[in-house]
């Protein structure tokens, strides 16, 4: 096997645009393609061009006739179709769409593809991770859902036992719909409480169903929670679901959107934690899949200050050079965000947490905190379908 990551990228997924007042700006996966080449991480890196996902693999995930209503939406803005919730305030169909959607999901099926084969060890996708599509709709910014479909490419493929960990604030609906009965894919989430944040799903009660019953893990986190307790609550499910589970590849979702300049949601993560995660979701893939690891990016709406610098990180630690916290970044990136937004960018690689210090499951818990009531709620829910002490 290739020691060597894999980016996929191609300039065309900037095209995936739902207009000028929606807040998921393209801008925000330029700016990121452009950052990763101010720190000269392209040249560790093969990068790569995949094919738009077809209609053929579409249909993994997707039903024929919600694909046939993209593309009708697509040549016809006009006339999409609200029962496919296309065309709504979330998801405006524009002309291109199905083409852009399906390039984009091609991209994550082709990182799959790769790792799964020994192409290489690790591959990024960062224009990917649109969780929230379902087999026959559109929802919450994603039309194709560009995980599902890298999963279903693996399972197709021969894989028999798949990981998923999205850390996305909004909870990872669609993966989670899109193998609620099978035991081959282990889906974890950590989001925002489905009280106070779309798509108000993701109870820690979501546990699959038939013989996938107890292959879904949904951890709620209340409303305000920052680095210490997210970290916590990380640290206290998945690794050891990770462990027991052993998949062969590790898919992971970084949305970006936990972050606590995010205008759309309410935790009150910093750039170090979600680095921190992104070093701990590799080092899962290193220790039990082989190092087989397909990381995706998701959500993420602070487009200049936030989303590049979180995936650029991505990026680099898939590449295996890690960027410093507190690394400077390059004067040019900072030209060119003024140059395309008007806006001052950021000085330097971090949020001037690092290191993040939380703590351990295992030092015990406090069962009037309710952060440690998510992770009990979740723990208690899950972990005995899995012959795992809650």
């Amino acid at each position: 096997m290739s020691g060597r990551a894999q980016l996929m990228w191609d300039e065309a997924v900037t095209g995936y645009d739902f207009g000028r007042d929606h807040p998921m700006d393209p801008v925000r996966l330029a700016l990121t393609r452009r950052l990763v080449d101010a720190f000269g991480l392209d040249k560790d890196m093969d990068v790569v061009a995949a094919k738009p996902a077809g209609d053929s693999t579409l249909r993994l995930v997707h039903r024929e006739d919600y694909v046939e209503a993209v593309k009708a939406a697509s040549a016809d803005p006009e006339s999409a179709d609200g029962a496919y919730g296309l065309g709504t305030m979330d998801d405006p169909a524009f002309a291109g769409m199905h083409e852009v959607s399906a390039l984009i999901a091609g991209q994550s099926v082709g990182a799959a593809e790769a790792v799964w084969a020994g192409d290489v060890l690790h591959a990024v996708n960062f224009s990917g991770g649109l969780h929230h599509a379902m087999p026959g709709a559109a929802s919450g910014f994603c039309i194709y859902n560009d995980a599902s479909l890298a999963i279903a490419r693996l399972l197709e493929l021969g894989a028999e036992r798949v990981a998923y960990v999205d850390v996305d604030v909004h909870h990872g609906d669609g993966v989670q719909a899109a193998f609620w009965e099978d035991p081959r894919v282990l889906t974890i989430s950590l989001h925002e409480h489905p009280r106070t944040l779309f798509p108000q799903t993701g109870w820690p009660e979501e546990t699959g169903a038939g013989k996938g019953e107890g292959a879904a893990v949904n951890v709620a986190l209340p409303a305000g929670t920052g680095d210490a307790g997210w970290l916590r609550a990380f640290h206290a499910v998945v690794p050891e679901l990770i462990a027991d589970f052993r998949p062969q590849v590790l898919v992971s979702q970084h949305g970006a959107d936990t972050h606590f300049e995010d205008p759309l949601a309410h935790l009150a993560v910093s750039l170090d934690a979600q680095r921190a995660v992104q070093v701990a979701c590799h080092e899962l893939a290193h220790e039990y899949a082989d190092g087989k690891w397909v990381a995706l990016g998701g959500g993420g709406y602070a487009v200049v200050e936030v989303v590049p610098r979180s995936w650029t990180h991505l990026v680099a630690i898939a590449a295996g050079r890690e960027i410093a916290p507190e690394a400077v970044i390059p004067e040019g990136w900072r030209q060119e965000v003024f140059a395309r937004t008007r806006q001052l960018g950021p000085q330097r690689m971090t949020d001037g947490r690092w290191p993040v210090a939380y703590a351990d499951w295992e030092s015990g818990y406090d069962p009037a905190d309710r952060l440690d009531q998510a992770v009990v709620a979740t723990r208690r829910a899950v972990f005995p379908l899995r012959g795992l002490l809650a």
